[in-house]
């Protein structure tokens, strides 16, 4: 017993002389011996500690058995705390520092009854990775009266109460710092926490807490009441623990609570309540109403409208478009201004019905809602960019291949304008021909009926002769005068007018001029300028930077550089029986000194019929026949002065085998109605014609017309234009001038007719889908008309002919 005493005091010199305060003894500290083995963990109370022995360096235990219990992120909280260093760190001393006395506690033996019946054991194989031993000296102060855990944590009455955290996750704890490595010569085992402990009063600050403060630290895992804790000792802390000296008046932290204080992981508590769904909003409700509709078969929409809609609405998640938590959104009601303007573009706003959302609506009332904006914008969208009236539906000899935009395209373009009225309109042709003809529409609407009286029917007026109706015929031509005699004034204002109307300018007033004098009325003139909108939709909207304008009607050919007209000549268009087809296509070669090959259809209906009563007749129109080994015939004409396309033919291949071309017949080009060809067109100046082509697609080779008519001969030579220049034969009506004027010509094939008819009969519900018609052929059938025989051949030795 006497050498344990000795033993003791020699181990209490020694830590006295090193200057380091012995560390207390809680209950339950783990002794070490000095033989090494191997670190286990001991489960004593909540805590595990970690035991271990053997000479190492003098790094402390209390901050390897910190992290042995702390480290270990799947460790329970509600199991285990980790070890307090409070201990130690509370009563070392750093280097030169005098130790600070110890703040007197009351003792409360409750405490550790109520330690002991809260015990909370953790398992072994929840332990974390051993820590490196180090050596311990034990000494007698190694041990520590059983009520000394009780003193320490005894709830100081002066002290605000320190934050307690609710069952709390276990964190990583702090990492222990250089500082505590330095300054602790000597490390104890962790004292194991009970499971309910309440905070000890707060020992002075060293420069062990100071340097651990920043650090996370590793949260206290066991129930905690909060207790005041007691105040900070003065005159402990170093320079070492200047920055994170609390300013004045407040608390001081116990080392323990300091490193609780900082920066860690947010708690979470154990008791989690029921998650809550999320409200949803309208228009989430709509989504699955949307989707239950598109995948319906809605007759308002074909397959592939409805699936490109549904593609549509997919990838915004089925949000609606036209509206917005039940409330019609602004761009719904742009693009319900312009479907009700409709009218404006001779258009009827009642194909494009905009729907009406109920107040307070209900998911199916906004799904409803938005299909039905859907159905109004895709039919105006369609409308505007190919027609209101398929061009299938009017005539065979008719072809443009425009093309409907998509559902999916036209909803994404609105979606994402700035201005959804103005997109939408965009799809409505925007040449300056079709806007001014448009104009011309509206004004004529707003105007009020004339009110002078139209001239009536009569004899043919000419100049010289008297008519009551000659002051009338003034009056309308703004031609001063008195009496009833048709003079020279009155006469060269008539020739004016009808020139200008595309009349025979010979000063006789007759039906024809009189007819175009009192015009049409109101809304006669009025379908007809709906009647060539309608026709303009047809053709391709962007009609190109420099193209070719046939207006049959009107019996011309303009070529249009950037918007605006290079040059212009009369043509002669086909006869209304073998009128001229409607279509667009590229010029891609000129030819000078062409050959004419008979088209069939004029072979076979004129020709065979003609060459059957005489057969010599082709042979002096200067026609070659030629007889194919399958019963066809083949007749051309070879170049020259005589030849049916004249000296050049310019060709833009179609269907329709129709082209434009020079002709020998210059007297029709002298005529008001020139529609007396085969379905080509006759040009009055060819060779102007291809000067003007030329400088556009053949700007550096320098082609003029004196350069083109030296090429004129019997060779066929081809000048290919490297770009095509677009040819609209197009089939205008009504047109405005160059001078802003409304123009009104004769339907001479009866297009107007045919269109209106549509636009107002019972087809009008389907007169947009396409129909299959029969293609009239270019080639009839060769048994219709049988080939007179071949004239028999001759050979000049007269013993061969009588096997002939």
């Amino acid at each position: 017993m006497r050498f344990d005493r000795l033993l003791a005091g020699t181990a209490l010199a020694l830590v006295l002389t090193l200057g380091v305060a012995p560390a207390r003894a809680e209950p339950g500290d783990a002794a070490t011996v000095s033989t090494p083995v191997s670190t286990t963990t001991v489960s004593t109370g909540a805590v595990s500690t970690a035991v271990s022995t053997g000479p190492e360096s003098t790094r402390g235990s209390t901050e390897g058995a910190t992290e042995a219990v702390s480290s270990d992120p799947a460790l329970s909280t509600e199991a285990a705390e980790p070890a307090a260093p409070k201990a130690a760190a509370s009563e070392a001393v750093a280097p030169n520092t005098a130790a600070a006395p110890e703040a007197p506690a009351p003792k409360d033996p409750s405490s550790a009854a109520k330690a002991a019946d809260e015990k909370t054991s953790v398992s072994v194989d929840d332990a974390v990775p051993p820590v490196q031993p180090a050596p311990v000296v034990v000494t007698p102060n190694d041990v520590a009266p059983a009520d000394t855990k009780a003193a320490e944590t005894a709830p100081s009455p002066t002290a605000p109460a320190a934050p307690a955290t609710a069952e709390t996750k276990a964190a990583p704890s702090a990492p222990a710092t250089p500082d505590t490595a330095k300054t602790e010569p000597e490390s104890k085992p962790a004292a194991p926490e009970t499971a309910k402990t309440e905070p000890s009063p707060t020992a002075p600050a060293t420069p062990d807490t100071a340097a651990t403060t920043p650090a996370p630290a590793a949260p206290e895992t066991a129930k905690t009441e909060s207790a005041p804790s007691a105040p900070a000792t003065p005159d402990t802390a170093t320079p070492d623990t200047a920055a994170t000296k609390p300013a004045p008046g407040t608390p001081a932290v116990a080392p323990e609570t300091a490193k609780k204080s900082a920066p860690a992981a947010e708690p979470t508590t154990a008791s989690i309540p029921e998650a809550v769904a999320p409200v949803q909003t309208l228009d989430q409700k709509v989504g699955p109403v949307l989707r239950d509709l598109l995948a319906s078969k809605d007759r308002r929409f074909d397959t592939k409208t409805r699936e490109a809609l549904q593609s549509f609405y997919a990838a915004r998640n089925d949000a609606p478009l036209w509206t917005a938590d039940g409330v019609v959104s602004a761009r719904a009601k742009a693009v319900a201004a312009q479907l009700r303007s409709a009218a404006a573009d001779g258009l009827d706003p009642a194909d494009y019905p905009v729907p009406q959302l109920a107040a307070n609506p209900t998911p199916e009332d906004v799904a409803a809602y938005e299909l039905a904006l859907d159905a109004a914008v895709l039919d105006y969208a369609h409308h505007a960019a190919v027609g209101r009236v398929h061009w299938s539906r009017i005539a065979g000899d008719i072809l443009y291949e425009t093309k409907a935009p998509a559902a999916d395209a036209v909803l994404d373009k609105l979606a994402t304008a700035d201005d959804a009225r103005a997109a939408l309109a965009g799809y409505l042709p925007q040449h300056p021909a079709y806007k001014a003809l448009k104009a011309k529409l509206a004004a004529l609407r707003g105007e009020t009926a004339d009110e002078d009286p139209p001239l009536a029917d009569g004899p043919l007026m000419r100049e010289g002769t008297e008519d009551e109706r000659v002051p009338g015929l003034r009056k309308r031509l703004g031609v001063t005068g008195e009496g009833n005699l048709y003079d020279a004034a009155l006469a060269d204002a008539v020739k004016a007018f009808q020139k200008k109307h595309g009349l025979r300018p010979d000063g006789l007033v007759g039906r024809n001029t009189i007819e175009a004098i009192n015009g049409p009325s109101d809304a006669r003139t009025a379908d007809i300028i709906v009647a060539n909108l309608e026709r303009w939709r047809w053709i391709d909207h962007d009609l190109g930077k420099a193209y070719v304008m046939v207006n049959i009607p009107d019996y011309t050919l303009k070529v249009y550089d950037h918007g605006a007209v290079k040059w212009k000549t009369r043509i002669v268009v086909g006869k209304p029986s073998k009128a001229t087809p409607l279509l667009s296509e590229t010029m891609k070669y000129i030819t000078v000194n062409p050959t004419w090959n008979v088209p069939p259809s004029i072979v076979y209906n004129e020709y065979l019929p003609a060459l059957q009563q005489d057969p010599t007749v082709l042979e002096r129109m200067g026609l070659k026949v030629t007889y194919r080994r399958d019963g066809s015939v083949h007749v051309s004409q070879p170049p020259g002065a005589a030849n049916a396309l004249g000296r050049i033919r310019f060709n833009f291949p179609n269907k329709f085998l129709v082209y434009q071309h020079d002709t020998p017949d210059k007297y029709l080009f002298s005529k008001s109605r020139r529609a007396y060809s085969h379905g080509c067109m006759r040009v009055q100046d060819p060779d102007e014609y291809a000067e003007v082509l030329l400088s556009i697609a053949l700007p550096k080779e320098n082609y003029t017309a004196a350069r083109i008519r030296k090429m004129y001969g019997s060779g066929e030579t081809n000048i290919n234009l490297p770009k095509p220049i677009p040819v609209h034969l197009t089939y205008q009506t009504a047109f405005v001038d160059e001078h802003g004027e409304l123009q009104l010509r004769d339907d001479v094939y009866g297009r107007d007719k045919q269109v209106l008819a549509v636009l107002h009969g019972n087809e009008r519900k389907v007169a947009d889908v396409p129909v299959q018609r029969r293609e009239a052929s270019v080639r009839p059938r060769r048994q219709v008309f049988q080939a007179p025989p071949e004239p028999p051949r001759t050979s000049i030795f007269p013993f061969f002919n009588l096997f002939r």
